[in-house]
């Protein structure tokens, strides 16, 4: 199934993606909640008539730096020996369709596209058996970087956790197989990233048990899991589109800051 959330007439909801084609997609409006047992309301309203929001509000975005080979030789970097994990911010989440503002201190900034597991219930020191209990779905995600602001601080916070910086969308697919889909990414039509997430270096149990072993994770937390190679550059006036095999498509404009 496939969650959405969405506002209209200053409303906020989420509803279950019905239809195919983007003209013939509909809402049908969710009754409460969907990380627990929920029901459809039976009411529907046309995709094109909503603005769709980030499908999720995550208390927080665990993610995965390196976990593809080749896009870690394509920065000079080394496969590291256990999985790099940073923070980025709430404030940094934007969804599909809206603007990432190109930050004033950076002159490099740079897309990079991830499957994103997003979790389903509180959960904390996760058997590898249990993961997939604790996944609610999977979305497209942006790892938008400050690329020169990533080389030079030893942290990657401003470099990765500034305002816009993490797309998420278009929606929440729950019935997915991740472990070997198409993932793309283009700027302005042209194709910059291709890859597999079966090139993971860890598998999504891994960060799930990787990460649950230090803190608990929280119903809608978002994990981002990695991007294969390819990344570069984006300019203002650009328009970013990540694409992941049975999920959609999760398209920003790049705009100036202020």
């Amino acid at each position: 199934m496939r969650i959405a959330r969405f506002s209209i007439d200053g409303n906020v909801a989420f509803g279950a993606v019905e239809g195919e084609g983007p003209d013939g997609l509909v809402l049908d409006i969710i009754k409460g909640i969907p990380y627990a047992e929920f029901e459809l309301s039976g009411t529907k309203v046309p995709l094109n008539k909503v603005r769709l929001l980030p499908p999720v509000l995550p208390n927080k975005v665990v993610a995965i730096g390196r976990n593809y080979a080749e896009h870690a030789a394509e920065l000079g970097n080394e496969v590291p020996d256990v999985p790099v994990a940073f923070f980025k911010p709430t404030t940094s989440v934007i969804g599909s369709g809206d603007a990432i503002e190109y930050p004033s201190f950076s002159n490099e900034l740079h897309h990079e596209a991830e499957l994103a597991v997003v979790i389903g219930r509180m959960c904390r020191e996760v058997p590898r058996e249990r993961v997939k209990d604790v996944v609610f779905g999977y979305t497209c995600a942006n790892d938008v970087t400050a690329r020169d602001v990533q080389k030079r601080e030893k942290q990657w916070a401003r470099a990765k956790g500034f305002d816009t910086s993490c797309p998420l969308g278009p929606w929440v697919e729950t019935d997915l197989d991740p472990h070997d889909l198409t993932i793309q990414a283009t700027v302005n039509g042209e194709q910059r990233q291709l890859g597999r997430t079966s090139d993971m270096i860890r598998s999504i149990e891994d960060l799930v048990v990787h990460i649950t072993e230090a803190m608990t994770l929280l119903p809608g937390d978002v994990i981002l899991t990695g991007t294969p190679a390819g990344v570069g550059p984006l300019h203002v006036g650009d328009e970013v589109a990540v694409t992941i095999e049975g999920i959609g498509t999760l398209t920003n404009k790049v705009i100036k800051r202020g």
